[in-house]
């Protein structure tokens, strides 16, 4: 589950990234539109991922004080 969130969260950095930089929303080209269906669950999935992702830092963060 850490894994496929790590790539989620990669996928929706690199689409952020050329949103912010070359105005493509990479994720809208492939499935047809910001308000496509598939996009928006793409889009929910990044987001998701996004929160699991915080919590693998909180896990890091207590492993690392515990291994103190």
């Amino acid at each position: 589950m850490d894994i496929l969130a790590l790539i989620l969260v990669i996928i929706g950095a690199v689409n952020w990234g050329l949103v912010g930089f070359a105005r493509f929303d990479l994720v809208a080209w492939i499935f047809g539109g910001q308000t496509a269906g598939v996009s928006r669950v793409v889009y929910a999935l990044v987001g998701l991922a996004g929160l699991w992702c915080i919590t693998l830092l909180i896990r890091r963060i207590a492993r690392g004080s515990a291994a103190e």
